[in-house]
């Protein structure tokens, strides 16, 4: 089974708004959203991933960033492990850099259905701050 480890970004600004992006359709889980992130390469720290992943994918750098959850979730074709962490800092205004949608919603109105099943404990935990 394929092991993956994955590096999230919970972007959150100053109004309780997070930063959210839809996946690609033909991409695994197509068409969720997701808290934006991805592959943990060789050698790399989660951190160091974290800050990575969101230079490419939404175009910021993040500089201020905790650990907010670690979990672990299996599907049926690969296993993943998922650092996620809560950025509450960073440069630049994030955008979909890669072409994917995003945008800004208010915490509290985060829908668990979605997002991809590996983020439903996240998403409890964020509605319930």
């Amino acid at each position: 089974m394929k092991q993956l480890n994955i590096a999230v970004g919970i972007i959150r600004n100053t109004e309780r708004q997070i930063f959210i992006t839809r996946r690609a359709s033909d991409a695994h889980m197509g068409d969720k959203w997701e808290f934006p992130g991805g592959k943990i390469e060789q050698g790399e720290s989660p951190e160091q991933a974290l800050v990575r992943e969101l230079s490419e994918e939404v175009g910021i750098e993040a500089s201020r960033y905790a650990l907010y959850r670690k979990l672990e979730h299996s599907f049926p074709d690969r296993h993943v492990t998922l650092w996620f962490y809560l950025v509450d800092a960073w440069q630049g205004e994030p955008w979909g850099k890669e072409g994917q949608p995003g945008e800004w919603i208010p915490q509290h109105a985060l829908k668990i259905d979605a997002f991809p099943p590996a983020n439903v404990q996240v998403i409890e935990q964020l509605l319930a701050e």
